[in-house]
């Protein structure tokens, strides 16, 4: 069924349903997908105007890659709450009649500030993330522990797998620096073998997911995979679990994969040559965030793996791929809110094998 159908449908309903009630369409699986749009950390309760420029850039797929709402909370009924009122908005309404939506979560919207496995109301919050977002009451994500999931779009031979990983529900302790310095965070690497990021389940899930057959490859994290010099949380806070997942890139011999990330209320692009990852092409974590919260007094954060400059105006990525070429080109953007591009960098696909 073609995208197009489903979007009148969608449209039709709307007369007698909130836009919470009406399913997401689905790309279609004959055509190759080309324009997928991210972001993160959207206040439910703040104006939202980048959801205009969001619908302008004419997304085939829409990923909300964490703090999709600010719920901050124990009680599941005041989380739900918070959803709602995302979902009352007119520029989400515009969001989900433009394009589908695939989304994992972050810590605002797990329900604590950098919470980890740790957090009491896991089990419940997942629920309620997986309600919001119209998973199927028979979909594995109801029934295992996380919000991780993938999908494959496009025909073969232009496939475009996506996957959103979580990073919250199985991630081991953080270990606190023990002279903390203003605005430079306040985590230091923990060495602990024990100290998992996704937990081995999700692990497992990974390898497989790796070997499904995909000419690009979208890793979705919710936290910065590349950067290494801040104090905030990244990847790098757990540096045996970002190994790992290097290692496994290589393993499984993994081609055209591209990170994105969000959660620190800037944007930038970050790129690891093949020197840092032991991996034979570069890989580029591109950062969307925030949608509509940019935090511009916070400083500069270091970064030595940073392309260009960092954007800390509202904003949303995107990815284009034009396949219309024998090598594809991929052209990663940040754009503000007005759809402005304040970050490009193009990338031919046979240069991330």
């Amino acid at each position: 069924m073609r995208i197009l159908f489903l979007l009148a449908a969608a449209g039709l309903l709307l007369s007698s349903l909130r836009a919470e009630d009406v399913p997401a369409p689905t790309p279609a699986e004959e055509a190759p997908l080309a324009r997928i749009a991210f972001g993160s950390c959207c206040r439910q309760d703040m104006p939202a105007p980048v959801w205009d420029a969001v619908a302008a850039a004419r997304p085939e797929l829409f990923l909300f890659i964490g703090d999709t709402v600010y719920a901050d909370t124990e009680d599941m009924a005041v989380m739900k709450a918070k959803y709602d009122q995302l979902a009352a908005t007119p520029g989400y309404r515009k969001l989900v009649q433009t394009c589908p939506v695939f989304a994992t979560w972050d810590d605002h919207d797990y329900g604590r500030n950098d919470a980890g496995a740790e957090f009491p109301k896991k089990k419940e919050a997942q629920q309620v993330f997986l309600d919001f977002f119209h998973e199927p009451q028979a979909s594995p994500r109801r029934k295992r522990e996380g919000v991780y999931d993938a999908h494959v779009y496009g025909p073969k031979g232009r496939e475009v797998q996506v996957l959103m990983l979580d990073t919250r529900y199985f991630r081991g302790g953080l270990k606190k620096s023990p002279t903390p310095v203003k605005f430079d965070g306040p985590y230091v690497p923990n060495d602990d073998p024990g100290a998992s990021m996704l937990g081995e389940a999700q692990w497992a899930w990974l390898e497989q997911q790796l070997k499904v057959p995909a000419r690009v490859r979208i890793l979705a994290s919710s936290i910065q995979f590349a950067i290494e010099d801040q104090g905030w949380e990244k990847w790098a806070n757990l540096p045996l679990e970002r190994a790992r997942l290097l290692k496994l890139l290589k393993d499984t011999k993994a081609a055209g994969v591209l990170v994105i990330s969000g959660d620190r209320h800037s944007a930038e692009l970050s790129k690891l040559a093949p020197k840092d990852t032991g991996l034979p092409y570069p890989l580029y974590d591109l950062t969307s965030s925030s949608l509509n919260q940019p935090l511009k007094f916070l400083r500069i954060d270091p970064n030595k793996h940073r392309v260009g400059e960092s954007f800390r105006g509202a904003n949303f990525g995107l990815i284009c791929i034009d396949w219309s070429k024998k090598n594809p080109k991929i052209t990663l953007e940040v754009r503000d809110e007005t759809g402005k591009p304040q970050i490009k960098q193009e990338v031919k696909l046979d240069d991330l094998k």
